[in-house]
């Protein structure tokens, strides 16, 4: 009811329906029994169609009296039938069925009883054509429902794209957010230990040249190309994952095995060659625990080691506890340096990225100075629900056993 040029349209059809109506009229003898006024009548009625989609209710309300003084005047009954019917049909396609119905009967009722007045023989003639007005209104019923069913799929398809491309964005949002935080752990912790055996390198080189320790200087310089190595091989695991190139192409899996407890001992070793004293803790056996969780739980204490071995320096000692706490595993990383300190410059995204690596699993991390000195941060991640094949009387288990369970863990 909304189409362009309705207006337009709606004016063409009204001329067509007057040359119909006059067409049926002559073709009846309309010419020997219809006077000047009959005519005016017929062709009055026309007129209203002009706006039959703007207000279909006036429309037929103004043609109705014009109808009736036409068939009060014993002229040809079946000549405005065209108008009649398109004006019924407009208001069964624009309201609901009751109005529909009552217009119906309203409509048929007013038009018998106005010609049953004028000959009883022509009324029952008009009440018997008048199934057509019936078959009119049901077909104006039956495309509205047809135009609601159609309108409400392509709403209900609108709303679903409007989902998927929402979600899409979500997911893009969440798939950059983990990028982010992958790269900011790898990034900083190599960078930061890079840094600091750089320094020790250079102290050696310039303290004392003439009792230059040559081993001492080797061992900086091997520690360096050492995590140099360690950082290529992270970075080329998250581009591969950024690029795909690992399915396409045949190549190692881009989604290969997610750092875990297992390698803690390593992150130890590098930070303890920047100069940090570190002793390390884990409660739990190593490949016990669900991909997702492993990896949060060992990204937070490589964030931890880089903070403190970045702020409180070589020399500075570190306790990494990871054990399980009351249905979680509880990750405590301690150091008897200063923390993160405001300095003024731009904020890090440490901590920050150690809180929704956390949330992820859907943990709560807490970080900030000791009372007694130093600087801890604390996570709590809570175990995934075990699988139905798990005994409850059995030994803990903290990892699934479903392989779709442990690619979506690695996506998240």
């Amino acid at each position: 009811m909304r189409a362009p040029h309705r207006a337009r349209n709606d004016a063409l059809l009204a001329v067509a329906t007057a040359v119909l109506s006059t067409a049926l009229a002559l073709a009846a003898g309309g010419a020997e029994r219809m006077g000047a006024a009959g005519w005016a009548l017929l062709l009055g009625s026309v007129v209203p169609l002009v706006w039959r989609r703007r207000a279909p209710v006036p429309v037929l309300l103004a043609m109705v009296p014009l109808l009736a003084l036409y068939h009060g005047t014993d002229n040809l009954h079946t000549a405005p039938m065209p108008q009649t019917w398109i004006v019924l049909y407009t208001v069964a396609v624009t309201g609901r069925p009751l109005r529909t119905l009552v217009v119906g009967i309203g409509v048929t009722s007013v038009m018998v009883t106005v010609v049953l007045a004028l000959s009883a023989h022509d009324g029952l003639e008009l009440l018997r054509i008048s199934g057509w007005i019936v078959a009119v209104l049901f077909c104006g019923v039956d495309v509205r429902i047809y135009r609601q069913y159609v309108a409400s799929v392509l709403e209900r398809a609108e709303r679903a794209e409007r989902t998927r491309e929402e979600e899409a964005a979500r997911r893009v949002a969440e798939e950059r957010l983990r990028i982010a935080r992958d790269l900011h752990d790898l990034l900083a912790h190599s960078i930061t230990l890079i840094g600091v055996q750089t320094s020790v390198a250079s102290h050696i080189l310039t303290v004392d040249p003439e009792r230059l320790d040559r081993q001492a200087v080797a061992a900086s310089l091997d520690d360096i190309a050492e995590t140099c190595r360690e950082a290529r091989a992270e970075l080329r695991t998250t581009l591969q994952v950024l690029r795909g190139s690992g399915r396409e192409s045949g190549g190692a899996d881009p989604d290969g095995p997610l750092p875990d407890l297992a390698a803690l001992p390593g992150l130890v070793r590098a930070a303890e060659a920047a100069g940090a004293r570190v002793d390390l803790d884990v409660g739990v056996p190593a490949g016990r625990l669900a991909p997702a969780l492993g990896a949060a739980a060992y990204r937070i204490v490589q964030e931890s080691l880089t903070n403190a071995v970045r702020h409180a320096g070589a020399g500075v000692r570190i306790h990494v506890v990871v054990e399980p706490a009351a249905g979680a595993l509880r990750v405590t990383v301690t150091d008897d340096g200063t923390g993160p300190v405001d300095d003024g410059s731009a904020p890090g995204f440490g901590i920050v990225g150690m809180r929704e690596r956390a949330r992820s699993t859907g943990g709560t991390l807490t970080a900030g100075p000791r009372p007694d000195g130093g600087f801890e941060v604390s996570a709590l991640l809570p175990f995934p629900p075990p699988s139905p094949g798990n005994q409850p009387d059995g030994p803990p288990t903290y990892m699934h056993d479903h392989a779709p369970e442990r690619e979506a863990e690695t996506t998240s």
